[in-house]
């Protein structure tokens, strides 16, 4: 099936390939524990109209209906925390065996989201270099077999969990799989960088994990930020990108996987409204409805970065204001009237930035529109091309 390539990460539908469609992904995580079931009835007969229709369409022996499921579906019983002890949650078992053989019986994968970061996110007991794919010192010893990363920890589980049910032969497909950049004491550049620089060379030389040596299919997440997406998880769900809003790298990455020094490259002819940036006025006398101005810029712009361990963390109070109100102002395309809450503000043409912190600049909107599809197109062709065939 030839499509063209439009996609829509959140959605799951990056499990999408370059040249035909592979998949169809039914929902996005429906099972999570915050949900309070809202999906659970729907979810799999959602799976088996889809698969029924692509069947009936004439496509159904090369495009599959999967569900992409986090990673919270399985786990390992508190007295025998091993991988090879899995199973499906008890509360959704009998839904997921149901699944599993509907997956089965049309040659369908089984898809699962598998976030390292995550384990780390608000758990300081965590060891952190268990998120990292360079060794630990205490490896996790389950009946002889040594784990030294959370991520083959976590597949595997999901191994054991399948083959509780009768379908440890399943294929498994991560269907997103990545590291953020900001927004949390632990999302940075350093990270995910060390992070992938971990990942790709064992997909590309096909490690597998020791329950799954060999091909693992799996799809990184994400493209680009997204600023305007839901923050309820955290400040670091705007942050997945792997290039920056204006298309350029954050970070010098080998998807080759192999120090075949094929990096990623940058939106080229990236044009950007003028340097000018909005900043708090310090000539401002009341500053009684500075709070609330802030509020109101941060609503209709992203000032995560500016959260507990974030890169703008460390600014003053004057700082924080400034970087709200810059936010906002290149979010309304540097409208002038965008810049003066209630005389709190004022335009600068110097650059505001830190040595940690980055008061952007806004690209022109012309440019946008041509933006996305080249860089969509240059990391999927790549990663489909170099990794996955």
């Amino acid at each position: 099936m030839l499509i063209f390539l439009l996609t829509y990460s959140s959605l799951g539908l990056c499990i999408i390939s370059i040249f035909f469609c592979r998949y169809v992904a039914v929902g996005n995580e429906p099972f999570l524990k915050s949900y309070n079931n809202s999906f659970l009835n729907i979810t799999f007969p959602a799976l088996q109209n889809i698969q029924n229709a692509l069947n009936e369409a004439g496509v159904g022996d090369t495009v599959k209906a999967t569900v992409p499921l986090n990673a919270d579906v399985y786990l390992s019983p508190q007295n025998n925390p091993v991988p090879s002890a899995g199973v499906f949650r008890p509360d959704i078992s009998g839904l997921m065996t149901q699944i599993v053989q509907f997956l089965s019986k049309n040659g369908a994968p089984f898809t699962v989201n598998i976030y390292p970061f995550l384990s780390l996110y608000g758990n300081d007991n965590f060891p952190f270099n268990y998120a990292f794919f360079d060794g630990i010192d205490n490896p996790i010893n389950d009946n002889g077999t040594p784990y030294t990363n959370v991520f083959d920890a976590n597949f595997d589980t999901l191994v054991a969990a399948l083959k509780s049910v009768g379908f440890g032969d399943l294929p498994i497909l991560v269907g997103e799989v990545g590291w953020p950049t900001e927004g949390d004491k632990n999302a940075n550049v350093g990270n995910a960088l060390r992070f992938y620089n971990g990942l790709l060379p064992r997909l590309a030389g096909n490690k597998g994990t020791p329950l799954r040596p060999g091909h693992i299919e799996v799809y990184l997440f994400g493209l680009i930020d997204e600023d305007a997406k839901s923050i309820a998880p955290g400040n670091f769900e705007r942050h997945w990108g792997i290039f920056r809003y204006d298309g350029q790298p954050k970070f010098p990455m080998d998807l080759s996987g192999q120090n075949q020094n094929k990096l990623l490259i940058g939106a080229q002819n990236v044009k950007y409204l003028a340097p000018r940036w909005c900043m708090f006025n310090p000539n401002a006398k009341d500053l009684t409805s500075l709070p609330d101005n802030i509020n109101y810029a941060c609503t209709f712009g992203d000032c995560t970065a500016l959260g507990y361990g974030s890169s703008c963390n460390n600014l003053d109070a004057n700082g924080n204001a400034s970087y709200a109100f810059n936010m906002y102002f290149q979010v309304q395309n540097q409208n002038p009237m965008a810049c003066n809450f209630q005389g709190l503000a004022k335009i600068t043409t110097d650059n505001i930035s830190t040595p940690t912190c980055n008061f952007i600049i806004q690209i022109v909107n012309s440019s946008a529109s041509a933006l996305i599809p080249s860089l969509v197109a240059f990391l999927f062709v790549s990663l489909f091309m170099i990794l996955f065939w």
